[in-house]
């Protein structure tokens, strides 16, 4: 690991973003590459060919010992009972009061082992409530500093990165995973990731984190694979209507606002929100989160107000131009009132009113 030369965190492979220029930026506490070629540039790259990202900050957190599934049963809002070894889950974490503590993907290795990969601006926060809830009865140990994380994504991931180990990639459905290698370093390698496109999400020892960036980027050069930053993830994300923890999703919302009831199972005999969430299922929900695409000439960003007929009824939480839509895009929180598609809004941009309308999501929809 490079020394630190602030109190800002840095990954393993900071050193090469720096010799390759990236355009660095602060991040959850991080210092990380927010483009190199230009965000518009790695955008259309993930979307056409294939695009390398380093998500090192992101945490890892593992759960284990006997009673590991009923702990993760106890964490979460979706059911893991039904995972199988080698399967992923997208997943939230709630508070008492139903609050989006986190969302996160839960790995399963076997009954009594599971990881949790966590926002970067939440690795403490949950790894400190994951041992307060349920400490008592499974051993959390955070593993996010032992391991880099490399998301490889665009339509030729697959193609790319067979050439660099031995799993049959083809036979990995969504949402699964495989302990392998990356030309003989051992690899979980994952067919995840927050892009919308085919890919990858591999995790390696952080010490071998430089080396197997470099046999990827080298395996990738006939397809002119591009390093990507935190820019074009985003944008990639938003296309796809995906939610970002502390723009659209925050402790003050929940997954029934959020448009994320279908990974709440209330069949499940506990969990932490659960009586919370039954409550406001059963009194009905305030607000609801809506994607927005721009009529009117505008840029729109997070929190700028979202207006019905001259009255505020919410307000934008992410927002900014599509380069595969070629429209400005956005989401918000409004009135549930106002939620449904084709209902026509405004939103107000330093002072001004300007036109957009409910649209569903995605944004962004692959041919």
């Amino acid at each position: 690991m490079p020394e630190q030369k602030s109190n800002l965190k840095r990954t393993p492979l900071y050193d090469i973003h720096k010799g390759l220029g990236a355009k660095m930026t602060t991040f959850a506490g991080w210092e990380m590459p927010l483009e190199y070629s230009g965000i518009i540039d790695e955008h259309l790259t993930v979307r056409r060919a294939v695009g390398l990202f380093d998500v090192s900050h992101l945490g890892k957190i593992e759960v284990t010992g006997p009673k590991a599934l009923d702990a993760v049963q106890v964490a979460t809002t979706n059911d893991a009972s039904i995972l199988s070894d080698g399967q992923v889950q997208y997943s939230l974490s709630c508070d008492t009061f139903g609050g989006i503590m986190d969302d996160v993907t839960l790995y399963r290795f076997s009954e009594d082992r599971f990881m949790f990969c966590v926002n970067a601006a939440n690795r403490e926060k949950i790894f400190n409530w994951l041992g307060e809830n349920i400490g008592s009865i499974a051993e959390i140990r955070d593993k996010s500093s032992d391991l880099a994380t490399l998301a490889l994504q665009g339509p030729l991931a697959q193609q790319l990165l067979q050439k660099v180990c031995d799993a049959e990639l083809s036979l990995i459905r969504y949402y699964r995973f495989v302990l392998n290698n990356i030309n003989g370093i051992e690899a979980i390698l994952s067919r995840t990731g927050y892009t919308g496109e085919e890919g990858f999400e591999i995790y390696v020892a952080a010490a071998a984190a430089e080396t197997v960036w470099e046999m990827i980027m080298d395996a990738g050069k006939d397809v002119r694979i591009r390093p990507c930053g935190l820019g074009a993830r985003d944008s990639l994300r938003l296309e796809m209507g995906y939610t970002l923890y502390g723009n659209d999703i925050t402790e003050e919302t929940t997954p029934l606002e959020a448009c994320l009831e279908r990974f709440v199972k209330f069949q499940k005999q506990s969990f932490i929100g659960k009586e919370a969430l039954l409550t406001q299922a059963h009194e009905g929900i305030k607000k609801r989160l809506i994607g927005f695409e721009m009529v009117g000439r505008g840029i729109p960003r997070s929190h700028y107000p979202i207006h019905v007929e001259g009255r505020r009824i919410g307000e934008v939480t992410s927002g900014e131009s599509s380069p595969s839509v070629g429209k400005f895009i956005g989401m918000g929180y409004v009135e549930t009132q106002f939620s449904n598609p084709e209902t026509k809004i405004e939103i107000e941009i330093r002072g001004k009113m300007v036109e957009a309308v409910v649209v569903k999501r995605p944004f962004y929809k692959k041919t």
